[in-house]
């Protein structure tokens, strides 16, 4: 298992370092650093002294991947690339394009916790929930409460979750009073202003998983084990918890931990609508201000984020099943 972790982790590297490339490699051919100094200064007079100031500023005054000025070792690490995108695996991100932004290391670590205040709770309520449901679904199967409950499934499924902010905001903070409309506060004042965006974030993706995971479990009940336990005198809930559900996990983990990144980076959609300062809200707002610095370091991220996930869900696999081996 260890050699198999350590080739997986090594694999990971090679796709953190091609997403790595990839992105500053594309960002810097569609915008030199010119472009980008022009497009953050904005509608002010510009000029070339202007434009220098800037990239001096933010460390665009050296050469992208080779600086012939320099000497040795200089000649690499004195340059954009070096600085923008290898510093990027110390986790070192620099300073934000936007005028108005400051160091991104300290706007991550700051905005992270927000985010996670929001999309934990919710990750450990959307598995219990849809799991829940679709046990519930898979115990009265081909009953009305089965039907309806797949109806129900199918209608959540196709609506968008901005229907379900406009819909959530307008009932529960306009109409009833019960929550605020957006904004954030710290501490545990930060409960109302999370409550209606992960409880309205929860019904937006119940609907797809409780639906999933019901047809598999669905499948799990016509195998011989099933049968076998039925023969045996089990009642169906012990044979749909202690069998059904076990050989179940499998997808369920996979599912589940695909949704982990987001856990961390945050929800692009709820987090703007109702005006948490978390990291899919930061997301929002260097797209909107074409901060290509922010937009990087969040790909980059991201991209980590994936690779360990997949790594922890493999683990996983050997603890639900201990029939699978890692080789």
């Amino acid at each position: 298992m260890f050699s198999y972790m350590v080739r997986r982790i090594g694999y990971g590297f090679l796709v953190l370092l091609g997403v790595n490339l990839a992105t500053f490699f594309l960002f810097f051919t569609v915008n030199t650093p010119d472009d980008m100094a022009r497009m953050n200064i904005g509608g002010k007079r510009v000029n070339q002294e202007i434009i220098d100031k800037w990239k001096a500023e933010r460390g665009y005054a050296k050469p992208l991947y080779l600086n012939e000025k320099a000497s040795g070792a200089d000649k690499f690490t004195e340059t954009i690339f070096w600085e923008r995108s290898v510093s990027l695996f110390k986790l070192q991100f620099g300073r934000a394009d936007a005028e108005s932004a400051g160091d991104i290391g300290h706007e991550v670590a700051t905005r992270m916790w927000v985010s996670l205040q929001m999309a934990l709770p919710l990750f450990v309520l959307q598995v219990i929930a849809s799991t829940a449901f679709a046990l519930l679904l898979a115990l009265f199967r081909n009953s009305r409460l089965d039907f309806w409950g797949v109806v129900a499934c199918v209608v959540m499924l196709s609506i968008s979750s901005l229907f379900y902010i406009i819909v959530g905001q307008f009932m529960f903070s306009r109409v009833l009073k019960l929550a605020p409309i957006s904004g954030y506060a710290g501490g545990l004042d930060a409960f109302k202003f999370l409550l209606l965006p992960i409880l309205l974030s929860l019904v937006a993706r119940l609907g797809g998983e409780a639906r999933l995971y019901r047809a598999m479990f669905l499948e799990e009940m016509g195998k011989d084990y099933v049968r076998t336990a039925r023969a045996k005198g089990l009642a169906e809930i012990t044979v749909l918890f202690r069998h059904v559900l076990r050989n179940a996990l499998i997808p369920i983990i996979t599912s589940a931990g695909s949704y982990l990144p987001y856990v961390f980076l945050g929800s692009l959609v709820f987090e703007s609508f109702f005006g948490l300062p978390g990291l899919g809200a930061y997301v929002i707002e260097a797209i909107t201000k074409q901060d290509f610095a922010v937009v990087r370091t969040m790909v980059f991220l991201g991209s980590l984020l994936y690779i360990a996930t997949y790594v922890l869900i493999d683990i996983a696999y050997t603890w639900a099943d201990p029939r699978v081996r890692l080789a």
